[in-house]
């Protein structure tokens, strides 16, 4: 039924939960997963009338997420791996993290997405806002919510 999942990772201790979680569905389905990491695009507010300060500030960002990035997926992999799961590793920089993530999705071919969440309270969900909310709302896919 599910053979090809998606999963999205930030580095937080939820991340360390989607890997653990997701490894385990795999392994009960006998799928596979793409793991992805969306890192956030430089805001625009550090645009600076200083061309090339504002260039250094974007390589020295993009640097940064580069190395982020490639250190959780390779731990996800190693985990995967471990646990005889095949796993693939993507990455992308962008403004809009849930956008992203079920584009990424549908384009990696997975049939389901599988997310942790924070179980914020209403409240929360107010002040912070929720890309599992926005995951769920913009995709076509099936959204398995972890907690």
């Amino acid at each position: 039924m599910y053979k090809h999942l998606f999963v999205p990772v930030d580095g937080s201790e939820l991340s360390r939960r989607a890997m653990e979680g997701s490894i385990e569905l795999a392994l009960q389905l006998g799928a596979r997963i793409t793991g992805f990491v969306v890192e956030p695009d430089l805001p625009l507010s550090t645009a600076t009338g200083h061309g090339e300060e504002f260039l250094e500030r974007v390589k020295n960002h993009e640097s940064k997420n580069e190395a982020h990035a490639s250190a959780l997926l390779g731990q996800f992999e190693k985990r995967a791996s471990t646990a005889g799961v095949e796993f693939t590793a993507h990455k992308a920089t962008a403004y809009r993290v849930a956008q992203t993530v079920v584009e990424a999705a549908e384009e990696s071919g997975c049939d389901m997405i599988v997310i942790v969440t924070h179980g914020r309270s209403r409240v929360g969900k107010f002040v912070f806002g929720s890309h599992t909310k926005d995951i769920i709302i913009g995709s076509k896919l099936p959204v398995l919510v972890l907690r």
